[in-house]
C-alpha cells in the first residue's frame, strides 16, 4: 500500500498551490479519501474529506470556500486545489485512505506547505 503526496512548496500569502496523491495497492473507490494537516506544536487536524462514491465533500471551517478536494477513481488519485493561502495554513499536509467501514486506515508521507512573504 502506498500514498504518495506531491505538490507542496513555498508560497506568498494570497497564492494557491495544488497537493496530489496517487493511491497504489489498495481498491481505491472503496476509501474515504481525505487530506490532513499538521502544524509544529499542534495536532493533526482534518482539512477535506472526499466520500466513497466521491459525491459528498467536508471541509474544516477554517478552508471553506478556499480548499476544493477531488478525487479520480480511475486514475487513483486525491487533489487539493488550494487558493488564497494564509501563513495560518502553513503544516505538512498528509493524505490518507480510510476504508468504508473503517477496518483499515493508510497514511501517507506528507508533504510541506508553507505560506509566507
Amino acid at each position: 500500500v502506498q500514498l504518495v503526496e506531491s505538490g507542496g512548496g513555498l508560497v506568498q500569502p494570497g497564492g494557491s498551490l495544488r497537493l496530489s496523491c496517487t493511491a497504489s495497492g489498495f481498491t481505491f473507490s472503496n476509501y474515504y479519501m481525505s487530506w490532513y494537516r499538521q502544524a509544529p506544536g499542534k495536532e493533526r487536524e482534518l482539512v477535506a474529506r472526499n466520500s466513497v462514491g466521491g459525491g459528498t465533500t467536508n471541509y474544516a471551517d477554517s478552508v471553506k470556500g478556499r480548499f476544493t478536494i477531488s478525487r479520480d477513481n480511475a486514475r487513483n488519485t486525491v487533489n487539493l486545489q488550494m487558493n488564497s493561502l494564509k501563513p495560518d495554513d502553513t503544516a505538512v499536509y498528509y493524505c490518507n485512505a480510510k476504508f468504508r467501514t473503517g477496518a483499515w486506515d493508510y497514511w501517507g508521507q506528507g508533504t510541506q506547505v508553507t505560506v509566507s512573504s
